[in-house]
């Protein structure tokens, strides 16, 4: 317990030893979190529908600075209003780039802008494909420079043997449409960057339905060239339901994979403040089963210190192995009281923030002597 703290809400959390938990804010429909490199947190508030609902969205992006430093949000100020879908947000080149649907904008920006402080100038618009349901645009910034960005397609898409650029991940540069990178996703929902080793990663919601074929959400590296299969494949050798003609085998292969229906929707990397059998893991909130919330979650997946590769995991057989351990379990108590876990990122301190999408609470978990 931290001082001063109500710990009603979180009860219903179950963490390790020597972990706590704060509530910080609330925000409707948070589906994003992001630091501005002052120290305020960013969140998106879409209110286009899109994967997994989410009430009370803002059609914003709110800044929930913490002026005075103790550990709750001051206010939730409108930073960009009137932007029905955006889910992206990324802190680069002393500007602020956001999603306003199928546009990637950005804004100058300085440490503690509550406010642009200059007009939006819109640095991409990706129209290779529009999907209405797997519109968000997830972005960040490789160590190198370069920004990757991910586009949906959707779940009733049939194979064919052009294969034209639906679903994928893209670079921005010069091209207005952004350069085709790696290719096959179904709904990259996430994408984060590690720190130190110049990779990128994301998260791929697979095709619905298909465990018993096979099927698995992902986490995969972001390579030039890969193609992760949908709609011909669900994995490396292994044709979808319905396209058994196909050839899967220049599909990628993935090492860390999740039941179909647990819907990993973000990710982290813990940053090395915390204690040594988490330090450099990546942290995945797992948004559980549509109606029961089945899952719903947050796992940690170790990765290699030399290379910064997560190690082989997995979740598909309804547990969690290899390097993938369960972190903060609650949710999925049948009673729908608690929200669903949909963002995570980490503050520069090392706490661990957390947003709830189903009921807009934010909060974050700490080791309990970074937390005094």
């Amino acid at each position: 317990m931290v001082p001063g703290a109500d710990a009603s809400k979180l009860a219903f959390l179950t963490l390790p030893a020597g972990f706590c938990a704060h509530a910080f804010g609330n925000v409707g429909n948070a589906r994003q979190l992001r630091f501005a490199p002052g120290g305020e947190l960013f969140v998106a508030s879409p209110t286009t529908s899109t994967t997994g609902g989410g009430a009370g969205g803002l059609s914003a992006i709110l800044v929930l600075p913490d002026d005075n430093r103790d550990g709750l949000a001051d206010a939730a100020v409108t930073f960009v209003s009137g932007v029905r879908s955006t889910q992206g947000l990324l802190f680069a080149n002393s500007s602020f780039y956001y999603q306003d649907a199928t546009k990637i904008l950005r804004v100058p920006y300085a440490n503690g802008d509550r406010i642009p402080s200059g007009p939006a100038e819109v640095v991409a618009d990706i129209t290779y494909y529009s999907s209405s349901l797997h519109w968000p645009k997830p972005l960040d910034q490789a160590d190198d420079g370069t920004i990757y960005v991910g586009n949906g397609s959707d779940q009733e898409e049939t194979c064919d043997s052009s294969r034209p650029f639906h679903g994928g991940i893209l670079a921005l540069g010069s091209e207005l449409g952004g350069t085709q990178v790696a290719k096959g996703f179904r709904n990259p929902i996430a994408l984060r960057c590690q720190r130190g080793h110049n990779r990128c990663f994301a998260v791929e919601l697979a095709l619905d339905y298909s465990a018993k074929d096979g099927g698995r959400e992902k986490l995969v590296p972001i390579r030039p060239g890969d193609d992760w299969g949908f709609p011909c494949c669900l994995g490396a050798n292994l044709s979808a339901p319905g396209s058994l003609a196909a050839d899967c085998s220049g599909v990628a292969p993935e090492d860390d994979s999740f039941l179909i229906g647990d819907t990993p929707f973000a990710f982290d990397f813990e940053p090395g403040a915390w204690p040594s059998v988490y330090r450099g893991s990546i942290f995945v909130p797992l948004h559980g089963a549509a109606g029961t919330w089945e899952g719903a979650r947050i796992v940690a997946i170790a990765t290699d210190p030399a290379t910064g590769l997560p190690l082989r995991g997995s979740t598909v057989d309804g547990g969690e192995t290899g390097a993938t351990t369960n972190f903060a379990t609650g949710w999925d108590d049948r009673s729908l009281n608690h929200g669903r876990p949909a963002a995570v990122t980490f503050a520069v301190d090392g706490r661990l923030f957390v947003a709830n999408d189903n009921d807009g609470s934010i909060f974050w978990i700490a080791p309990l002597d970074l937390a005094r």
